[in-house]
């Protein structure tokens, strides 16, 4: 039965890859495009966008009231975006009626670009002044691998952050730590008061690969990427001591008992009840552990081997984004203006998240005032955005599915404490031969 199964996939794929290449080489043809030239000089497009609950009609709702401002003559068609991981719009592609604007993944780039579907933005980031919009530390969610721009993006890069209890370490007198031989006082300090030193969902992976992914960064701001993309190997001395490091702190007693049987609920428990001193998660927890936690709680850079480095590495963080965002069909008749309004769209989307979502995490610089506040920690993530100096990647972001598959088990062994940085480094590169 699986076979069968594998056989019908296969068929399907290639069904729609032949569908796609057929289409995408039928670029100069009579290929259909919504775009058109209304009655009373409205020119109408059809967008395919998200639009499906409070959250995410506030973005398109807004954008769209402030195109009406500044172009009265275009009107938008909205489709709603199906939640189908894209294969609506894969099949669109296929039968050759993309819409105008669409909101697009890499996963979707990455079909369109080779099928000739969509619409290369190159001249028109430098045309439209969208390249000069961008957030220098996210210039990654712009270009694809092939150094081509295929989206106008708004969401920014997300990060991983270690939290931590200022008040914890306040009260018990421990140093915020900046360097590994300081995070092994802090844990000496907290086991000596009955405080797990740091919580981690470990039973799920990702965590796993991001926490490692810190520690690598201290050494190769490219962490784990540098990896991914074949530009470094597990036996490097980066990732070596990176592995070395991790080991000898869980030693130490950094992580609670079963650490790799906890799952969030669990792990997070520790922390939002002041029991764990420190948590690592992505920074979409800033609003659930400032609920719990109020003022208490910041995030710290993660600390480094020594001074020196901790000051020289401390904003290049693990973590990232991909390309994505609002693209144009390569058929659409009006080229011009629908780069123009999916430029539009992408920037008032960011300035919406920016101003009334309480989220500094953007691809985009916005200088409208903000509606909503930012949380205490929102604001200084705010500060340090423009000042990033690298991102890296989410396990799900790995595009070499051996490496990632074996770094997500190695990394949770490492966390285990009964797993050597030997081991580590020696079933990595076994797995990526």
């Amino acid at each position: 039965m699986k076979k069968m199964k594998k056989a019908l996939s296969l068929g399907v794929v290639l069904s729609l890859t032949m569908a796609l290449a057929a289409c995408g080489s039928n670029k100069g043809n009579d290929a259909e495009s919504s775009a058109s030239n209304a009655q009373e000089g409205v020119t109408k497009l059809r967008i395919y966008a998200q639009y499906s609950d409070e959250d995410t009609k506030g973005y398109y709702d807004y954008a769209v009231a402030e195109l009406s401002k500044e172009m009265p003559n275009v009107q938008l068609d909205l489709e709603i975006q199906a939640q189908d991981d894209g294969q609506k719009l894969k099949t669109y592609a296929a039968t050759g009626n993309l819409p105008d604007i669409f909101n697009v993944g890499l996963d979707q780039i990455n079909v369109f670009r080779q099928s000739n579907n969509i619409l290369q933005l190159d001249e028109y980031v430098d045309k439209l002044g969208f390249k000069d919009k961008m957030q220098p530390s996210a210039m990654n969610t712009l270009y694809t691998d092939d150094n081509h721009v295929y989206a106008f993006p708004y969401a920014g890069n997300e990060l991983i952050l270690l939290f931590y209890n200022k008040e914890l370490f306040e009260q018990n007198g421990v140093k915020v730590p900046t360097t590994f031989e300081e995070m092994h006082a802090a844990i000496d300090a907290f086991k000596a008061k009955g405080i797990t030193p740091l919580s981690i969902f470990a039973k799920e992976k990702w965590p796993d690969v991001a926490f490692f992914d810190m520690f690598a960064t201290r050494y190769n701001p490219a962490g784990i990427s540098a990896l991914d993309k074949g530009q470094a190997k597990p036996s490097d001395e980066a990732y070596v001591k990176a592995a070395q490091d991790i080991a000898d702190l869980v030693k130490a007693g950094l992580l609670p008992k079963g650490a790799t049987n906890l799952n969030y609920d669990q792990a997070a428990a520790l922390f939002h009840e002041g029991k764990a001193a420190m948590f690592v998660n992505g920074q979409w927890e800033i609003e659930a552990s400032t609920k719990a936690l109020g003022d208490k709680v910041g995030y710290m850079y993660y600390p480094a081997p020594d001074a020196a480095t901790y000051e020289s590495n401390k904003l290049a963080f693990s973590g990232g984004g991909t390309p994505g965002g609002f693209a144009v069909s390569a058929n659409t008749k009006d080229k011009e203006l629908a780069t123009k309004v999916a430029s539009f769209m992408a920037l008032k989307y960011a300035e919406f998240k920016y101003t009334q979502k309480g989220s500094p995490i953007v691809s985009t610089k916005v200088d409208k005032p903000i509606v909503k506040t930012f949380d205490p920690m929102m604001e200084q993530l705010a500060k340090d955005l423009p000042n990033i100096t690298s991102t890296t990647a989410f396990a799900w972001g790995l595009s070499n599915t051996k490496f990632k598959a074996a770094i997500e088990d190695a990394s949770q062994a490492l966390l285990s404490g009964s797993y050597s940085a030997e081991q580590f480094v020696s079933d990595l590169e076994s797995a990526m031969k």
